[in-house]
């Protein structure tokens, strides 16, 4: 049984200390290029962006009913007649998904400029402007002081 064994120890005796085989014809492959090869396959490209934009989730807009149009239109109107130094303000806007139905709720805080009734638009003093359609609520110390509501 010990002769099977030694046998099997040096079968490649022969061949061990060789140098390694060397195309003649064609150059060694480069690492990337071998690397390449067992690379995952995507049979269906892009299908992985379309079920995660598919899973994305969007709010619904909420319809303000009249008294809550009522409100935030004298809300407005308060901050157009406030004379001089304008309070900083949280506007709370929908922004519409640009691919989908639905959107999402954001907020905006600065300082009041003014509001743009030919462009529809509200400006902040820093500058950002956001379309008047697009405010669901209106926040600021001056409303919490008894002054509406």
């Amino acid at each position: 049984m010990t002769d099977v064994k030694d046998a099997e120890s040096h079968r490649y005796d022969d061949i061990i200390d060789l140098p390694h085989y060397e195309p003649k014809n064609h150059p060694r492959m480069s690492r990337l290029a071998r690397a390449a090869q067992f690379s995952p396959f995507a049979a269906l490209t892009g299908f992985d962006g379309y079920i995660s934009e598919e899973g994305r989730l969007t709010d619904r807009r909420c319809e303000l009913d009249e008294n809550e149009k009522s409100l935030l239109d004298v809300k407005l109107r308060i901050l157009e007649d406030l004379p001089g130094d304008t309070p900083e303000v949280t506007f709370t806007l929908f922004i519409p998904d640009k691919t989908k139905s639905g959107g999402k709720y954001v907020t905006r805080t600065g300082k009041f400029k003014k509001i743009d009734r030919d462009m529809e638009i509200i400006i902040l003093e820093d500058g950002t402007s956001f379309p008047v359609g697009d405010v669901c609520d209106v926040d600021s110390g001056i409303f919490r002081q008894g002054e509406i509501d």
